[in-house]
């Protein structure tokens, strides 16, 4: 039986949480799902510019697994970007706190 994951901490739950190419309706596009703390992998990471150790510390969560994060959330990205998908954030394991 495998271990049960960790709560992730995040600081940041974006008001706007879905991204669509310009000029195609939504009923045609495919669409991505970017859980909230691979959003917060990417902003600590690429945002504010930490470096993955400082980062990891802040979600709670040990370096590797920050990596893996931020890894899944770099891939979706740039799926959606080259392939023109929608971008759904929603979902997770995480916990939100205040700064």
């Amino acid at each position: 039986m495998p271990r049960p994951r960790m709560c992730r901490h995040v600081r940041f739950r974006p008001d706007i949480t879905y991204f669509k190419p310009a000029g195609i309706p939504v009923v045609e596009l495919e669409e991505i799902v970017l859980k909230v703390e691979e959003l917060e992998a990417l902003r600590l990471k690429d945002m504010e510019s930490n470096d993955q150790e400082t980062a990891a510390k802040k979600m709670n969560i040990s370096q590797p697994t920050f990596f893996r994060l931020l890894s899944s959330a770099r891939k979706k990205v740039s799926e959606a970007i080259v392939k023109g998908k929608a971008i759904r954030i929603e979902g997770g394991n995480y916990k939100l706190f205040k700064s």
